[in-house]
């Protein structure tokens, strides 16, 4: 390859030298340098041609003044200076990354928004209890609905041997199982009126902790009032009797949990006002009382023709609890709150 200062040639080994390509003018940038040499040409070839065209020039930097300094102030000063006034050393990019390229840069998004409030929705715990309770009900439907429906029509019109029905043990499970759900379902929504009505802040770390004592509450409330139904049934009415009522009062208490998660579910995610769901839970409440009304009154008191008693009976085993259950979680949540 021979260069010249316009003429550009390529020898070819198998015959006479061929002219490629002349210029007129010498190439000023390496990119030009390289259009001059063929498409085979190699590396090294391509960095003979860029040092022969192009010669290294001393680099000399402007010595002209700089002019990016504070209007009216003339001359720039050294910034190094101590009596250097503190507002000309200090600018809006002082300690902008953009202006430092020593600092560490980060990304800018914007400001920040309020935080999301708190909903069962949003609530990975709440929501996990939600499905697996929906996965029991629809298994329970699936496995004891004939156990179901047929205690219903026994419940309502009661035969010869209704009363003494068997229930197997996987049955019993079931209503146990489902008896806890209620407990749960209940906890769920008296925490929900809690923060809704009573108070937004309590002195608890963390509101799954307020959920685990209103928990705690419903189940003793129901341990209770088993224990309490027992004691006074063997007392008064034997163990047949209170073996009756006890089976009637767990179908009752399971049932009571299923209908109360709807109310609950479309509070989580379908924002149902609470109001709503207040009233709906209020005629739940009175439905269940008066189904275990009517099943202590045929079991105990329908032979005996006793209407006083079964008004006193049912006041201090049903009502009486259930009074004393408000007031108590009233006063839980007295202590908990932070009042302001």
């Amino acid at each position: 390859m021979i260069i010249g200062d316009s003429i550009l040639t390529t020898i070819d080994a198998t015959g006479p030298e061929t002219i490629v390509e002349v210029h007129p003018t010498k190439p000023q940038t390496p990119y030009q340098v390289l259009r001059l040499l063929p498409k085979d040409a190699t590396p090294a070839q391509q960095d003979s041609a860029i040092q022969a065209w192009l010669e290294p020039r001393e680099i000399r930097y402007s010595e002209r003044p700089d002019t990016l300094h504070l209007p009216g102030e003339g001359i720039p000063k050294d910034l190094k200076a101590v009596n250097l006034p503190q507002y000309y050393r200090e600018n809006f990019f002082s300690k902008d990354t953009l202006y430092h390229e020593e600092l560490s840069a980060q990304d800018y998004y914007g400001v920040a928004g309020d935080p999301v409030p708190y909903s069962y929705a949003n609530d990975n715990l709440v929501t996990s209890i939600l499905i697996i309770g929906f996965l029991i009900i629809m298994f329970a439907f699936s496995r004891m609905s004939n156990f179901i429906v047929g205690q219903a029509k026994n419940f309502i019109h009661p035969s010869q041997n209704s009363l003494s029905l068997s229930e197997t043990s996987g049955e019993i499970y079931m209503q146990i199982v489902l008896t806890g759900l209620t407990c749960i379902v209940y906890a769920l929504l008296y925490y929900l009126y809690a923060t809704e009505f009573l108070a937004t802040t309590y002195v608890t770390t963390s509101e799954y902790v307020l959920l685990a004592i209103f928990l705690g509450v419903f189940v003793g409330y129901f341990l209770l009032r088993f224990a309490l139904y027992s004691m006074v049934n063997n007392l008064f009415f034997g163990s047949n009797g209170n073996k009756k009522f006890l089976t009637s009062l767990l179908y009752i208490s399971s049932i009571e949990g299923l209908m109360l998660y709807p109310a609950l579910a479309l509070l989580a995610f379908m924002h149902l006002p609470a109001q709503n769901a207040i009233w709906y839970c209020i005629i739940v409440l009175i439905l269940v009382k008066m189904m275990t009304f009517y099943k202590s009154f045929t079991i105990f008191f329908k032979q005996n023709d006793l209407f006083l008693q079964i008004i006193l009976y049912f006041c201090a085993l049903e009502m009486v609890p259930l009074f004393t259950l408000w007031g108590g979680l009233s006063v839980i949540v007295d202590i908990l709150k932070i009042n302001f």
